[in-house]
């Protein structure tokens, strides 16, 4: 699913809400949750997941093409977790 799909889903769901309004929700809700990472803070939507963020240390990788080494920095990316609620219904174990 797509964010555009995302927001045609609620909207549908919602016939109350305008798209706009719809819109305007679903693009907030993303962009708190980046924000949050972006200051190395936890997002937890119970039943759903976790995303937090996780250190890569600086190491030596190579360059495909040539097979030189090169310096990669350390970094920071996202991870997920998923909640109970949404491995079991994955798994088909409905509660």
């Amino acid at each position: 699913m797509i964010r555009s799909e995302l927001i045609q889903k609620i909207a549908e769901e919602n016939p109350h809400l305008f798209q706009r309004d719809v819109e305007r929700i679903v693009a907030t809700i993303f962009d708190e949750i980046t924000e949050a990472l972006a200051r190395g803070e936890r997002v937890e939507l119970r039943g759903f997941g976790a995303f937090s963020v996780k250190k890569r240390d600086a190491r030596v990788g190579r360059n495909p093409r040539t097979g030189e080494s090169v310096e990669v920095a350390e970094k920071a990316v996202p991870f997920f977790k998923t909640g109970k609620l949404l491995r079991d219904r994955l798994n088909g174990i409905e509660e």
